[in-house]
């Protein structure tokens, strides 16, 4: 199945669930990142049963502080 990964096009087996995705793609520290599909949010307590689909656009995102 084609997905989009931060802007790339990428290849993955039919039934890839978030979890393996975030693996795959070796998220730096994948407990701090939140992640949309489709510019929707994954909430945390969907993320390890979320099983992405041909078309799907992933994003990863890191919140970060700062300022003065």
């Amino acid at each position: 199945m084609l997905i989009t990964v931060a802007g790339e096009k990428k290849e993955y087996k039919d039934g890839l669930t978030l979890p393996e995705l975030i693996e795959l793609e070796d998220v730096e520290t994948p407990q701090y990142v939140t992640v949309s599909i489709n510019d929707e949010f994954v909430l945390t307590e969907n993320r390890d049963t979320t099983v992405l689909k041909e078309g799907d656009s992933v994003e990863f995102l890191y919140f970060m502080g700062g300022g003065c």
